[in-house]
């Protein structure tokens, strides 16, 4: 949390409920270097962006909002859209299956009295393109991750403000919409928040901004980490065509999802991308299927990021029951490491000189979820008419997680510039809801092999 991003009345109720701790911290701080507190920034204070975490939004005119993608994360996130903020009124819905769409409409009336006409519920391909010309002031895109750059280009257009569920892109072609878009959102003085939700996530906000200040030194390096069970799948049922089945499947399929070291450790590339400043220039990598049981993508990965400064960072994800499990990230620096697990940072010695104080800031806040918050600082932004963009950043992390998905893929190191630049493209040249040619979609297989 930073003095210059909270009232002064806030700021003091805060500095005196961390209390001794933070006292102790900064004066090991103190005593480790001649300098002024020890500590050189790796960036100064203006440089960065930290966000206003209150508790509640502050309050406004109504928005009108709508949701693009009606199944698990589209539900979720407008629930915390309704819990970030008064004064917001669902208006429109969209979704590809109507039992989606329904049962979001159903518990959205039920649970939190928001009544959206039959009239603002569509269905299909092109139920984003209804939603968005509804009028509609703020829209959440959640469907599967290869449509999210087309519907956030479309929201622009027609100066509708946006939250992208992460990641935002599958294929080099969609990054290079989402950040052209990006470019069109911030012309436009549009808000765009991203499904990064650590980035609105109290411990590591405030991590961030100790990084920054200098408490671990320069960054030389770090380890980033997603190894879990299987994930959710669906099995086909009768009557379901190719592409309903892989669109109702969509997590275990690469050209919706971008395989999982994109579609979920994309959270944790970005954290070392977030805190570094910094982005990969290439990618050595491998991974394989072992025990997945629909799709065509890989269940584990490992990879090698290397950056211009020549740091490295190692980065593991799997989704395999009965192994290890590992969420979290560190990073190492010249003076110290911070690592997410304790929430903590260390000197070289080992020693503890910052721990993120949850005592502290339950005594100053009541509302702690980041899923919740990143919503606030959306509507914070909107109704203070303020252009807000975190695409341009989310969608760097996102090619970084192609790159190394790309990598393991086919065995090859894979540049920045060459993916970047790459003219691949994983969405179908029909989008109907209908059968396919399923021998385009087979597992990878790396080296030589087809």
């Amino acid at each position: 949390m930073s003095e210059k991003n909270i009232s002064r009345k806030d700021f003091l109720k805060y500095s005196a409920a961390l209390g001794v701790s933070s006292i102790m911290g900064a004066s090991l701080l103190s005593s480790c270097s001649g300098k002024k507190g020890g500590l050189v920034p790796l960036r100064q204070p203006g440089e960065y962006y930290v966000p206003e975490l209150p508790d509640k939004a502050v309050p406004g005119k109504e928005l009108k909002a709508g949701v693009i993608g009606c199944g698990g994360r589209g539900s979720g996130a407008v629930v915390d859209l309704l819990t970030a903020a008064d004064g917001i009124k669902v208006t429109a819905l969209g979704d590809t299956f109507s039992d989606r769409l329904e049962g979001l409409r159903k518990n959205l009336k039920e649970q939190h009295g928001q009544d959206v006409p039959q009239e603002n519920c569509f269905i299909g391909f092109d139920a984003y393109r209804k939603v968005i010309d509804s009028g509609v002031d703020m829209v959440i895109i959640a469907t599967p991750p290869v449509f999210r750059p087309e519907h956030f280009k479309y929201a622009t257009e027609k100066g509708v403000h946006s939250f992208l569920e992460k990641p935002i892109a599958v294929d080099p072609k969609g990054y290079r919409t989402i950040m052209a878009t990006a470019r069109q959102a911030k012309a436009k003085g549009l808000c765009v928040v991203t499904g990064t939700q650590r980035h609105h996530e109290r411990p590591y906000v405030e991590a961030f901004q100790k990084i920054q200040e200098g408490y671990i030194g320069e960054i030389t390096g770090g380890n980033v980490y997603w190894n879990q069970g299987m994930l959710w799948y669906r099995e086909r049922q009768a009557g379901w065509s190719d592409m309903e089945w892989m669109i109702r499947d969509w997590v275990n399929w690469k050209w919706l999802s971008g395989d999982h070291i994109v579609e979920q450790h994309v959270h944790n590339i970005d954290v070392f991308l977030w805190m570094s400043g910094l982005k990969p220039v290439k990618a050595t990598a491998f991974g394989s299927r072992q025990r997945r049981v629909t799709g065509d993508q890989y269940d584990n990965f490992s990879v090698d990021f290397e950056f211009e400064n020549g740091i490295h960072l190692h980065s593991m994800c799997r989704q395999i029951n009965g192994c290890s499990t590992n969420v979290g990230e560190y990073i190492q620096g010249t003076k110290g490491s911070w690592n997410s697990y304790g929430h903590e940072i260390k000197d070289l010695a080992g020693n503890v000189v910052w721990k993120y104080d949850s005592e502290a800031a339950k005594a100053a806040f009541q509302q702690h979820n980041p899923y919740v918050l990143e919503h606030v600082d959306w509507v914070n932004h909107i109704r203070k008419g303020e252009a807000h963009d975190e695409a341009e950043a989310c969608g760097i992390s996102t090619l970084a997680g192609i790159m190394g998905r790309e990598a393991a893929y086919t065995g090859a190191t894979v540049t920045w510039d060459e993916i970047s630049a790459s003219a691949l493209d994983y969405m179908p040249e029909k989008l109907v809801m209908g059968n396919m040619d399923m021998s385009k979609y087979v597992v990878p297989v790396p080296g030589n092999g087809k």
